[in-house]
């Protein structure tokens, strides 16, 4: 059985269903730039930002490389635990900052929600929040890295 032939899902009362896009799916079963934990035990990082809550659902972690100059990311390892909608996000966050050699951290700092919807296109209207956690890491990751090389916070959130 192909990932293509998993059955979109159905909400607890069935009166709703949930659509997940082919690029969704590809995040969800096959994530880019994740991290294991024996993995991340070694790994040096240049920022870490933490978001969510184990209480309550989502939680993300994403670890970040800054290159020599400063100014790009050219790593975001992470992991999430949550639901595939977080997953994926998470997963196409790593990819859209990573891709093209990094993104300028000025560039970065500018990435919304509703861009990483678009690359993932879409997801079910319950789910919109889950890309909200991944700008929200990334912003405190890049604040992480800000803090450490400069002694400055430049994102509150």
């Amino acid at each position: 059985m192909t990932k293509e032939n998993y059955a979109d899902l159905k909400s607890r009362g069935g009166e709703e269903s949930w659509f997940y896009s082919k690029t969704v799916k590809e995040h969800f079963f096959n994530p880019k730039n994740f991290i294991s934990d024996e993995e991340i035990s070694n790994y040096k990082y240049d920022g870490l930002g933490m978001v969510g809550s184990p209480a309550c659902g989502d939680v993300m972690k994403v670890w970040i490389k800054i290159d020599e100059k400063g100014e790009k990311i050219k790593e975001l390892k992470w992991q999430t635990f949550g639901c595939a909608s977080a997953i994926a996000s998470t997963s196409m966050l790593s990819v859209m900052v990573t891709e093209n050699g990094g993104m300028k951290i000025e560039k970065a700092l500018k990435l919304r929600p509703k861009d990483i919807l678009k690359r993932l296109d879409g997801l079910p209207k319950i789910k919109i929040h889950c890309s909200v956690l991944g700008d929200k890491a990334l912003r405190s990751a890049i604040d992480d890295y800000l803090k450490r090389k400069n002694g400055e916070k430049i994102y509150e959130d």
